[in-house]
């Protein structure tokens, strides 16, 4: 699989880079400062910059979106999603999943009080700029999948998590290791059963 990854240089995305060259794929990552593992190809600049996403998503098969936060920018999510989106239909590339964050959407009933209602308070920008993202790519007719993991630890793999959509028996807290959330979406991106589905991970 040739995949690109959006905010590949660090955390989740990085692990997920990681993961998805020893599984043998071709990894191609945005990285504003240019930083990135030797096997991977580099796009440096902007995830912002139409004409970098273009150039990063370009002879893709999937495209993963691990973009954080950006400081003095609410909606960085949500602004590098929509130009990811536009890139993806202009070159023809459907496939695409998006790491969000449990709380977002419909999820907060998944969580257990007081939990639901501590995030709501405290990550209410960030939860907000989740909700435009997500929105924009339910809408967008590509072949979608939004993972929205607990709080993100930084720890090795176990592989013991529960993965959930809204609806389904249980709840999630607590957190997970951004390795475990990297293992769930390289899984996901070739199981053609979560395309259209948002599912909540936690330990």
């Amino acid at each position: 699989m040739k995949l690109t990854i959006i905010g590949g240089s660090s955390g989740t995305g990085a692990a997920l880079a990681d993961q998805a060259y020893i599984a043998g794929d071709q990894v191609t990552i945005v990285s504003r400062s240019g930083n990135a593992p030797g096997f991977a190809t580099v796009v440096q600049g902007s995830a912002q910059d139409p004409a970098v996403v273009a150039e990063a998503v370009r002879g893709a098969d999937a495209v993963v979106v691990a973009v954080g936060g950006s400081k003095g920018d609410d909606r960085n999510r949500a602004k590098v999603t929509e130009v990811v989106i536009d890139a993806m239909r202009a070159a023809g590339v459907k496939r695409i999943v998006v790491h969000s964050s449990l709380g977002a959407g419909d999820s907060a009933q998944q969580m257990k009080q007081p939990l639901r209602w501590i995030a709501q308070k405290t990550l209410a920008k960030p939860l907000a700029d989740h909700n435009e993202q997500e929105e924009l790519v339910t809408a967008s007719g590509l072949d979608w999948t939004i993972v929205r993991p607990s709080g993100l630890r930084d720890a090795p793999a176990t592989g013991k998590y529960k993965a959930l959509e809204v609806g389904q028996e249980g709840h999630l807290g607590g957190s997970i290791s951004r390795s475990d959330v990297a293992a769930f979406i390289l899984e996901a991106l070739h199981t053609p059963s979560t395309i259209g589905k948002a599912i909540g991970l936690s330990t």
